[in-house]
């Protein structure tokens, strides 16, 4: 509460739209406004403290012309010094009587000319009219030649589907300077130029006492200023040295802006002993504090097996009370080298990223050869464990709208990953088995050691070359083909995601006849049946009368949309996390429905009712385009078509029939799990 709050006119920057029709000299592009009587609803005292009740009381809004403002921008510009992260905290409330219900005013947040996320509806967001609110992001300005100082761009902009006001508001803004080497010192000022010089007959032409005595103070205090930063980063390294881990929580604050920065490209141990790899945002653990988590890596610990190694579940006292903390220890196998690069890649990518939908790294561990991550522990597994594996044997089947949250959730982790950093990261494994899923059902992405930094925005190259790696079945056909990653390649790893999750089956099945090896693809698959509308007859048994037809379609369209063979024509993850959020909106339009005409006794939330009728029949048509005509098989690693029936709706696969280790690029030797 101790800090100064003052107007944003200095700040605004607001460029007119180009030859507009509903725009003049005379029409104002912003608007103030304020309502003093409105009661505040805090969510808690704690809420109270953020900041004062005339900041929500008063907003900044756009142009009274609905048509004019989805033409521009509302733009705030902040002088501030380059390389340096910032913590950026926008203040929301809608304090205008008509603005009462989800949809009737939402819009885009760009900070830095990047999107944040999916669209803020404050009166959804935040619970209704005057109910104050806050979003934090972390962004990273890097420095540009012969710049000290670099605009830092805070723009919103109406979201056009479904709103009633198209306008945007903000009513607060603070931004805070954040630094990783104990100092906040910018760029030195340019000079101010020369003043004429005096005129040597009217000043004196011998120093006084008391000048001399000003130079000689000026000295002593900067000599010992010196020293005193000397003694101080001396202490500091010792303390270092001394110390077997150090901790500094990235907090929950960035939720869908990241800092982004250049770690050591080596993995080798420093002088002292100490080792190269990031410290700042995770914790680095002994190898006692870890054998100690797992019972000396007890076999009875292990709660899964990848292409890394073994993952256990381990309990560790982080305060030093009596209460541990369950995680999961990823444990690399000896003598891996492309395990080492992947343990190093992830480190260094998820040191960085703080989302909901990504698994927190919390630490590493890197001793005596040893190579262990330690993150959250997810008690509900891998999306893929409810879906076709044996352990769905005893896992519930997940009920239709809790698979559309699922999905939704994992494409907002990808779509920050796209588009929440200076650069792209690029994922480039994608699958259900690196879908983990929290004691809440939120989906976290999972598994960064494959992922690329991709080019940055507007660069000449919109892709990256590389070798290709990543699990077959998920593998994007153009990046296979040309060796060119790009973001689409994940779009179209995460379609293949979207059918398993309708349809219950695994991207890759053997097929039938004489040829053991062959192995029939869930995309082609579904290009099929979506060409024949005939969708339906692969829909997951267990989601019998829980899809509301409409939803189906629009679900369908849009994984199909992933699964385009050009990666140009696919939609960005930005796009996609709108189709499905549409498709659960379908959804819940239709289960509402459905209770009405049943007089309000509807067999609940998409599930059947308890006469054991369904809610709805998903007997529909769906066309959405013409595919390709045969079954696409892969034969020992190569990609060829043949004239393939539909394969059986049999849902009972084996452990064994799904991926064989020749059917997988990099060292993930085991693709049930990494």
């Amino acid at each position: 509460m101790y800090r100064q709050w003052s107007p944003d006119d200095e700040y605004l920057n607001i460029d007119p739209p180009p030859s507009s029709v509903y725009y003049n000299d005379s029409v104002p592009l912003n608007s103030i406004y304020s309502n003093g009587s409105i009661q505040l609803q805090y969510r808690n005292e704690i809420h109270k403290l953020v900041a004062p009740a005339t900041v929500y009381r008063t907003a900044r809004g756009m142009s009274n012309i609905s048509e004019l403002n989805l033409q521009y921008n509302l733009t705030w510009s902040f002088p501030v010094d380059p390389s340096f992260t910032y913590f950026v905290r926008l203040h929301f409330c809608e304090i205008q009587p008509p603005v009462n219900a989800r949809d009737n005013r939402a819009f885009w947040i760009y900070i830095a000319n990047r999107t944040t996320g999916s669209y803020t509806d404050v009166i959804q967001e935040a619970g209704g009219n005057g109910f104050p609110m806050f979003k934090d992001y972390l962004v990273r300005i890097e420095a540009e030649e012969e710049k000290k100082q670099l605009p830092l761009f805070v723009a919103l902009r109406p979201f056009q589907e479904n709103s009633a006001f198209y306008n945007s508001i903000l009513n607060g803004a603070e931004i805070y300077k954040l630094s990783r080497s104990g100092s906040l010192a910018g760029p030195n000022p340019d000079r101010p130029p020369n003043p004429s010089s005096p005129d040597p007959s009217s000043s004196p032409s011998t120093s006084s006492p008391t000048r001399l005595i000003l130079i000689v103070a000026g000295g002593v205090v900067l000599g010992l200023a010196v020293v005193s930063l000397l003694l101080f980063f001396v202490f500091r390294r010792k303390r270092n040295s001394k110390s077997s881990s150090s901790y500094i929580d990235g907090g929950s604050a960035s939720k869908s802006m990241l800092p982004y920065s250049s770690f050591p490209s080596t993995n080798e141990t420093s002088k002292d002993g100490s080792s190269n790899l990031p410290s700042e945002l995770c914790r680095r653990f002994s190898l006692s504090e870890i054998k100690s988590a797992t019972g000396f890596f007890d076999d009875n610990f292990i709660i899964g097996v990848g292409g890394f190694g073994d993952v256990y579940k381990g309990l560790i006292n982080f305060n030093g009370g009596g209460g541990a903390t369950t995680v999961a220890i990823k444990r690399l196998k000896q003598g891996s080298q492309q395990g080492a690069n992947e343990f190093r890649t992830e480190i260094e990518m998820l040191s960085q990223l703080r989302h909901r939908h990504l698994v927190s790294l919390i630490g590493y561990c890197y001793d005596d050869e040893e190579m262990i991550l330690v993150y959250d522990y997810m008690s509900h597994g891998t999306l893929r464990d409810h879906l076709y594996s044996k352990s769905q044997q005893i896992s519930p089947s997940i009920p239709w709208k809790q698979r559309l949250e699922i999905c939704i959730g994992a494409a907002h982790g990808l779509h920050y990953l796209h588009s929440g950093a200076s650069n792209t990261i690029i994922h480039r494994d994608v699958k259900t088995t690196n879908i983990l899923l929290d004691e809440n059902w939120v989906a976290k992405v999972s598994d960064f050691g494959l992922s690329k930094i991709g080019p940055a925005a507007g660069a000449a190259n919109a892709h990256v070359s590389t070798v290709v790696k990543g699990s077959f079945g998920y593998l994007d056909p153009e990046y296979y083909r040309l060796q060119r990653l790009t973001e689409k390649s994940d779009v179209y790893s995460f379609g293949i995601v979207l059918w398993e999750v309708l349809t219950a089956r695994p991207p890759l099945n053997r097929a039938g006849g004489n040829d053991k090896r062959k192995m029939v693809s869930l995309a082609e698959l579904a290009r099929q049946c979506c060409k024949k509308g005939r969708v339906a007859e692969i829909v997951d048994r267990d989601l019998d009368g829980e899809i509301a037809p409409e939803c189906l379609k629009k679900f369908a369209e849009v994984a199909m949309s992933c699964l385009v063979e050009k990666g140009v024509d696919r939609p960005s993850m930005g796009d996609v996390v709108w189709g499905l959020e549409f498709a659960k909106e379908l959804q819940c339009g239709s289960e509402e429905r459905v209770k009405l005409l049943a007089g309000g006794s509807g067999g609940g939330e998409g599930r059947k009712s308890s006469g054991g009728s369904s809610m709805f029949t998903t007997n529909s048509e769906i066309d959405l385009g013409s595919g390709v005509n045969g079954m696409m098989v892969i034969t020992s690693g190569t990609m060829t078509l043949t004239s393939v029936e539909e394969s059986s709706t049999n849902h009972e696969y084996s452990e064994d029939s799904l991926l064989g280790s020749n059917l997988v690029f990099s060292e993930i030797l085991d693709p049930k799990a990494r």
